[in-house]
């Protein structure tokens, strides 16, 4: 009896071993092993995240735990970047910022549209003030921070005068969160020169780390569970242009004209803010009229 209860414990102990190993994984960098389940070797941008400090290893298996269980929305910007990431690539790869930077997209508003409490919108979540500043126009009946092409193209300008200043992308992506005063003031303070050293808000201290943590889900979806079909995938619409050079009061009448609604003519313009498009003197704006998608075939 003694012998059997011993196996049992035995028996008991292993599975609770092997148990234990399947839950948390064991992964080796090649001079270390830790309790995650993938690889610790990980860069942004090609600057490497020194995984090898215990605190830089515990915020980013936060991250990475907190994504691969919060199911609906990983799964919804899995599907949302199939159409989204195809705009935002070229133009990040236009003025030579790094792809990794669409990520960045990727927490700020999950690539929708998102409004926050503080005045912040569109996809790339710029201030009205900050937005002016990169060239968009902000205006009751205008607002290209919903401009998605326009809007990368201003989230680049940022980033490109934040690489300037700090020589990092990692810093630059920081400040995107934190502003560059915010984190030039906190390295003087600090007097350290790297984001993986500074003693950040909970928010900027956060930041990278979601960033690493969606590239590394997304990159390798079925790695982390999120199996989504292609034919699951959201897509783009294929779209005509029409150059608007004289006002249009009735942009419902309008939509009516080119065979679609107000409905959608909003969905494939958001950053037509009104009713009504007014065009001042030498003003030219470019609004998209999709050719399919609408119609039962």
């Amino acid at each position: 009896m003694k012998k059997v209860l011993t196996k049992k414990v035995a028996i008991v102990a292993l599975i609770a071993t092997l148990g234990s190993f399947f839950i948390y994984g064991v992964v080796s960098d090649g001079t270390k092993y830790a309790p995650v389940g993938y690889n610790l070797k990980m860069d942004f941008a090609g600057e490497e995240v020194p995984t090898f400090m215990a605190d830089v290893q515990e915020r980013l298996d936060k991250e990475m735990i907190t994504n691969m269980n919060y199911h609906t929305n990983t799964t919804l910007v899995i599907k949302r970047a199939n159409k989204v990431f195809p705009i935002i690539e070229p133009i990040l790869k236009k003025y030579g910022v790094p792809d990794d930077f669409k990520y960045l997209a990727v927490i700020e508003s999950s690539l929708v549209n998102a409004v926050s409490p503080a005045g912040a919108r569109g996809v790339w979540q710029f201030m009205p003030a900050t937005a002016k500043e990169k060239g968009m126009e902000v205006s009751d009946e205008v607002d290209e921070r919903y401009h998605l092409e326009k809007s990368t193209e201003a989230a680049c300008k940022y980033l490109l005068v934040a690489k300037e200043k700090f020589g990092s992308w990692t810093l630059a992506a920081a400040s995107y969160n934190g502003g560059m005063n915010g984190i030039s003031k906190k390295m003087e303070e600090q007097e350290v020169a790297d984001y993986y050293d500074l003693l950040l808000t909970e928010e900027t201290s956060r930041y990278v780390f979601r960033i690493l943590a969606l590239k590394e889900i997304m990159s390798q979806s079925e790695k982390y569970g999120f199996k989504i079909p292609n034919e699951a995938l959201y897509y783009t619409v294929p779209t005509r242009k029409i150059v608007i050079d004289s006002s249009i009061t009735d942009l419902a009448q309008f939509a009516k004209t080119q065979g679609v609604n107000y409905k959608i003519l909003k969905i494939h313009n958001p950053w037509l803010r009104d009713k009504k498009l007014t065009i001042t003197s030498g003003k030219k704006y470019e609004i998209e009229i999709p050719t399919s998608g609408y119609h039962k075939q």
